[in-house]
This record gives C-alpha cells, sequence and structure tokens, in this order.
C-alpha cells in the first residue's frame, strides 16, 4: 500500500471518491471539494493549497482524506489563533499547517474516507499515520482534523492527537412530531407564544417564503442568493469565498440535496437562505437580505428548515456555528470534536493543559444551557 498527496482533487476519479463515503452528506461529496476548486473558492494565493491524501493498493484507492495546508485559520470555524500567536511569541512559524477538514463548513461527518469494509480501522490508522508522517516531512507544526465523526473520533483513541470540543445547537425531531404545531407544543408556553407571534408579525408585514431544490431555481434566484450571501458577510467585515459559479455548481450537482429558501413581498426578493441536506440531516450554510425585517432571519434559517424536515422525515437540522439565541428556537447544545497533532512536544503538553480546562467550561456551559432548554419538561 502507498500513500499519495494531490495538489488538486480532480486527480482522484469522483467515482472513486465517493465509493469511500459511508453516507451522503454533501459535504464530503467529491461534487462539493472538487467545486471549491475549480470555481475559485480556494486556491494557494487565498491561503488553502489542497494537498488531498489518498492510500492505494496498486492503482486502486483504498482510503482518502481531503487535506490543505493552510497559511492562516480562517474558515475553519474551530479557533487556534492563541496557538499561533504563541508560537510568534516564541520566534517559531505556526502556518503553514495541516488541516483535514472542509473548507468554509463547520458540519461534523466522516473525515477518514475508508469505505464500509472489515479493514476499516486499519485504514483509517494508516490515514492517521500517513498525515503525521508528512507533517513531519513538511516540517509543519501541525495537523488539525475537524468536526470529526464518532467512528473517526475512535480512531484518535492512544494516540497523541489532543482532543477538543466545542458546542453547536441542533434540532432533532426526537419525539416524532408530525408538523410545525406538534413541535410546538412540545415547547414552554413562553416560546410557543413567541415563535408564533413572530411568525403572524411576519404574515402581516406581507412576507412569503417558498422553499425550492437546486434544479429549480433560475439563474436570476441563483444571483439573489449569491447576492444576500455577499451582503451578509460584508456586513460582518469578513470575507466572502463563496462564488456565484460554485453556487451554481452545487444546483447542476447535487440538485436535491441543495434547498433553498426564498423571501418575497410583493413578488419582490427580499432575502433567502442556501441549505443543503443529506437523507437524515439538514444543514443550513448561507443566508442574507436586502433590508432588515423584524424576525426573518429566524423564519428563513430556522422556521422553515424545521417545516423542511418534518415534511420530509430528515431527524436532524445543524443550522450552524454559534448563536444562543437559537436555544428559545427549540436547537439543543450539542458537542462537536475535533483533534489536533502539535509536532513540537513542549507545545503540545501546554496546549493538553489548556484543552483540559476548556473542556470543563464547555461541560459547564452546556449545563447550564440545558437547564434553560425551551422545551416543556414532559417533552
Amino acid at each position: 500500500m502507498q500513500a499519495r498527496f494531490h495538489a488538486q482533487l480532480c486527480d482522484i476519479p469522483a467515482a472513486q471518491w465517493d465509493a469511500l463515503r459511508t453516507d451522503d452528506n454533501p459535504f464530503l461529496a467529491h461534487a462539493f471539494l472538487a467545486g471549491l476548486e475549480e470555481h475559485g473558492c480556494i486556491d494557494p494565493d487565498s491561503g488553502w493549497q489542497a494537498h488531498h491524501l489518498g492510500i492505494y493498493d496498486g492503482a486502486l484507492l483504498i482510503a482518502a482524506a481531503p487535506l490543505y495546508l493552510k497559511a492562516h485559520s480562517h474558515g475553519e470555524f474551530v479557533y487556534d489563533w492563541a496557538w499561533a500567536d504563541a508560537y510568534a511569541r516564541h520566534g517559531l512559524d505556526y502556518y503553514p499547517k495541516l488541516l483535514c477538514g472542509v473548507p468554509w463548513s463547520p458540519v461534523s461527518g466522516v473525515r477518514l474516507l475508508v469505505g464500509a469494509g472489515d479493514d476499516a480501522v486499519h485504514l483509517r490508522a494508516l490515514l492517521i499515520e500517513a498525515i503525521v508522517a508528512q507533517s513531519r516531512r513538511l516540517h509543519l507544526s501541525s495537523a488539525h482534523l475537524n468536526f470529526a465523526s464518532a467512528d473517526d473520533a475512535s480512531a484518535f483513541a492512544n494516540t497523541d492527537w489532543l482532543p477538543r470540543g466545542d458546542l453547536q445547537f441542533h434540532w432533532r425531531n426526537a419525539h416524532g412530531w408530525r408538523d410545525f404545531d406538534d413541535f410546538l407544543a412540545a415547547l414552554s408556553h413562553k416560546k410557543r407564544k413567541n415563535i408564533r407571534s413572530e411568525r403572524a408579525a411576519l404574515a402581516h408585514a406581507g412576507m412569503h417564503c417558498e422553499v425550492r431544490h437546486g434544479d429549480e431555481l433560475n439563474l436570476r434566484e441563483w444571483q439573489a442568493l449569491h447576492a444576500f450571501y455577499l451582503a451578509t458577510f460584508d456586513e460582518k467585515g469578513n470575507h466572502a469565498a463563496l462564488t456565484l459559479e460554485f453556487f451554481r455548481h452545487l444546483g447542476r450537482a447535487l440538485p436535491r440535496q441543495v434547498v433553498a429558501v426564498l423571501c418575497r413581498r410583493e413578488g419582490e426578493l427580499i432575502a433567502g437562505a442556501l441549505m443543503l441536506r443529506s437523507s437524515d440531516t439538514l444543514f443550513g450554510r448561507y443566508w442574507g437580505a436586502r433590508e432588515h425585517v423584524e424576525g426573518l432571519h429566524f423564519e428563513a434559517c430556522y422556521y422553515q428548515g424545521i417545516e423542511y424536515c418534518l415534511r420530509h422525515g430528515l431527524q436532524t437540522f445543524e443550522p450552524g456555528a454559534g448563536g444562543q439565541h437559537k436555544l428559545a428556537r427549540g436547537f439543543l447544545p450539542e458537542r462537536t470534536r475535533s483533534f489536533h497533532w502539535i509536532a513540537d512536544t513542549r507545545f503540545r503538553a501546554a496546549i493538553a493543559d489548556s484543552l483540559k480546562r476548556e473542556a470543563l467550561a464547555l461541560e459547564d456551559s452546556r449545563a447550564q444551557l440545558l437547564a434553560h432548554s425551551p422545551y416543556a419538561r414532559e417533552a
């Protein structure tokens, strides 16, 4: 068996890459990752150098991982700026580093692609060994695997990779709710009343939202969705990396996994949200609006998504990173997992100590959030 590294994903045939996926999470699809490279969303000039790993048995790809040489920590959503600053204060280079993850996408899922065979455990270990060996060969400060699945996480037991957790707010249909009213009935009286009031105010303001799939959007709607995305990033002073061509590529390549919410008033498109889905999960991604309308963000990004899940039998809705305001709307704190290999043993020990304290604070925060659950006690 041989490990090879690829400077672009198109060097690996899509059929071979996708054959190693064990679910239909769209963010690990060859079409999604290759589309980022082909449509100008990541490149070496922007600090993202594709460095994808393949394990081969002869000419056959038997395991793979999406890897990037990073010149910064933007677009990862697992924040290691303090680690980089510590390296700089000691006269050392933290960048470049090696990242196993999905650019601009804080979505948990499989990162070590090994298929569903009996040798999956062995192949995960080979991928991890190859990542560390390449990091040493290139004299990198560190390697990171962000937003790991449970199977990926198990592969790091008894290694010197450091575990790190965080929280996201997810909605789950744990009680077999049939429709939105059924879901609302499970909430406390105050939370139920607030949501109904928000939705009624939007209806009174003449706002109407509809949901479409990627193959149901025309060019003007794609342009509007991308413009909304740009406006949100401009408003927050962040870099909007995704191009209109990439948005349209998703509509072609993953037509029924792209879910768009279009919000209109008197026929005019005012706001929109772009999401992706798997067979059991909806993933909220990008949102924006031409003007501020009170409550419209909650409608487009949360309530329409919950209704979509209930209509289509999806069990989970992950609306993205951050935002304690999601708690009041039925989203509960869930743990996410990342793993970090630090080459310098001194820094590894210091970071490990810091992460232990961080983990205790995280559990305390999660407990406090759950104490303020929006659900009625009987739910």
